[in-house]
């Protein structure tokens, strides 16, 4: 594999990414990562790589996660059954607490401990740094399950401008001290929306969105806002990719240029998403894309 490029071939593939690092050079990039795009270690080293370059070359990298294998993982060890309303993880005061230890703990320092080892600076927070994410109940029935309420994003921006890769997990908090268990999708998409970013990246395990979910050749590559609402009528964002759309327009409407739903389970998905011409997944445009 080391040989298969002659060092002209090499040479040409960079030249040929010149224009889209210098597209995004000093520009905002989110990217949220979590779940099932998670799991694998060879993947994960992967992503690392991909941020770390992307770093190297200019952009203001946020890395948003979540960890929910990771924290179901725990609670069987711990002998506590998940309970799920809706797709949301019901979240008692005990089920807080390991939220907290698995997301703001474990994995976020792993990942932060990735990044360093592949060459970047990192520092890892979590929404209550600052109380950078603002929380109330989202429904009674889910305990403490939040919905943000604002969003503080001075420790993130004070990171990049020291120049460090922030790694931010997404646990809430309110003013009587209380931790929220937030979505890390639309934790990514206000995150995003507060800094302005030029994209928001959102790592799943599908392709995008398909046009028939039975297939992945019909890929649907790019959307505006109106193409994306006409979907939701036509049935084509359906079950577990309304939310994620949902959180690309929702950003978009907070100020983000564009976002993307892609397949993190491609190998530098990322790099091919940002310095190519071609990307993967579904790019949502924003007005001024």
């Amino acid at each position: 594999m080391e040989n298969q490029f002659s060092n002209a071939e090499r040479a040409e593939v960079l030249a040929q990414a010149l224009p889209y690092i210098r597209r995004y050079t000093g520009r905002i990039v989110v990217v949220k990562y979590g779940g099932n795009a998670m799991v694998n270690e060879t993947l994960k080293q992967q992503v690392m790589e991909d941020l770390v370059l992307l770093w190297l070359i200019g952009v203001k990298v946020v890395l948003v996660h979540g960890g929910g294998p990771e924290i179901s993982e725990l609670m069987d060890r711990l002998g506590k059954k998940p309970e799920f309303v809706d797709g949301l993880r019901v979240t008692d005061r005990e089920t807080v607490d390991i939220v907290q230890m698995v997301l703001a703990g474990k994995v976020n320092k792993t990942l932060v401990n990735l990044l360093e080892m592949k060459g970047g600076r990192a520092v890892g927070i979590s929404g209550m740094d600052g109380r950078l994410i603002e929380a109330a109940v989202k429904d009674p029935r889910l305990g403490f399950v939040g919905k943000i309420t604002g969003v503080n994003i001075a420790p993130v921006t004070d990171l990049l401008e020291k120049g460090y890769i922030p790694v931010v997990s997404t646990i809430g908090c309110d003013a009587a001290g209380n931790a929220y268990n937030i979505n890390g999708d639309t934790a990514a998409a206000h995150i995003a929306g507060a800094l302005r970013a030029e994209r928001l990246i959102m790592m799943t395990d599908i392709a995008g969105i398909l046009r028939d979910r039975t297939d992945p050749a019909s890929l649907i590559p790019e959307l505006t806002l109106d193409e994306a609402a006409r979907l939701y009528d036509e049935g084509v964002v359906s079950g577990g990719m309304i939310p994620k759309v949902d959180c690309c327009v929702e950003a978009i409407h907070r100020g983000v240029k564009n976002a993307v739903i892609m397949d993190g389970r491609v190998p530098h998905s990322i790099l091919m998403e940002l310095l190519t011409n071609e990307g993967v997944g579904t790019w949502i445009k924003g007005e001024q894309a």
